[in-house]
């Protein structure tokens, strides 16, 4: 298989960063070819703004959607849009793994897709190219997520809600959205008071997990 990893938290001596390094070579010990767009690292720019375009088809008013169908069939993004939409081509699998900020992924991952799930390259709604019929039809994608709360914050009834209800509305209409097949999300909670034991339990679980999704061929 071949799995697009991205990647975002600004600490490399973070837990997060330990699960990508861990996932990274587990994947590629499993025989997967692995590559990896680590968004803070790279420095990406997540505004979705007029410098995206190389050509614009209009110049007088600036509509993203209009300029993402152009630049999608002209291929006349900019130089960062179209490395990232290469290894989304490549891509049998993209992992999206973020911490939760505010009940949902950081500026820098939702940037990422606004910019490169673009109208033209991931989904076209004038042609109905959307859900079952999304351009990014026969790829899967994962979310590896985890929280500063306890588990029984983002439990049903508890003090931000279900995280499993807020995660069903990135998974329908951004994954499904644009035709993507989605694994269950891994949830690691508690993650700002993890004890070292915890966070080895915690990697285990998440490696585990991995092997189980992806075997030996």
């Amino acid at each position: 298989m071949n799995i697009l990893y991205i990647f975002a938290h600004p600490e490399p001596k973070s837990f997060n960063s330990s699960m990508k390094e861990m996932a990274i070579k587990t994947l590629g010990k499993k025989g997967n070819n692995v590559r990896l767009s680590d968004l803070y690292l790279m420095g990406f720019k997540p505004v979705l703004d007029q410098k995206d375009f190389l050509q614009r088809k209009k110049t007088d008013s600036f509509n993203p959607f209009l300029e993402q169908m152009t630049a999608s069939k002209e291929g006349t993004f900019s130089e960062d849009i179209m490395a990232e939409m290469e290894k989304v081509k490549w891509a049998d699998i993209l992992i999206f793994q973020f911490p939760i900020y505010f009940t949902g992924m950081p500026a820098i991952m939702k940037g990422w897709l606004d910019r490169v799930f673009a109208a033209g390259f991931a989904f076209d709604p004038v042609k109905q190219n959307v859900y079952e019929n999304g351009l990014m039809k026969g790829k899967k994608a994962m979310m590896v997520i985890t929280t500063g709360a306890e588990e029984d914050w983002y439990s049903p009834g508890g003090k931000h809600g279900d995280i499993r209800e807020l995660l069903r509305y990135i998974s329908h209409c951004i994954f499904e959205y644009v035709g993507m097949e989605v694994i269950d999300t891994h949830l690691t909670f508690g993650v700002g008071k993890m004890s070292s034991e915890r966070g080895d339990e915690e990697l285990n679980r998440y490696q585990e997990k991995l092997s189980s999704l992806f075997p030996n061929p």
